[in-house]
């Protein structure tokens, strides 16, 4: 069963891909970075989970500063990408940004 994402698209993703973007993100980001978003990428999900959508625009500078780092893989910086997308049109609409 996939991982859906609010305002993204597609907006299923598998846990897998999703834990595997993780482990991309935390050798590219510095750890501050890195801890202030873990939780949504180490696995460690239960429940759904709301950003609220004003963290949900940090997170989306933090996935593009990831996204466009040097050491990040392109088709993880991709992915990383459309996930900043994602968290910036939950901003930019005010609601939160939903992982369910």
């Amino acid at each position: 069963m996939g991982l859906v994402i609010s305002h993204s698209a597609p907006a299923s993703r598998s846990w897998l891909t999703v834990t595997n973007l993780g482990q991309h993100l935390a050798n590219s980001l510095p750890a501050r970075d890195w801890r202030k978003i873990r939780h949504l990428f180490g696995g460690g999900l239960d429940d759904i989970t709301e950003i609220p959508h004003r963290q949900a625009g940090q997170y989306a500078e933090i996935l593009r500063r990831a996204a466009a780092d040097k050491h990040m893989p392109t088709d993880w910086g991709d992915l990383a990408g459309i996930f900043a997308t994602a968290a910036q049109r939950a901003a930019d609409a005010r609601e939160p940004w939903v992982w369910s």
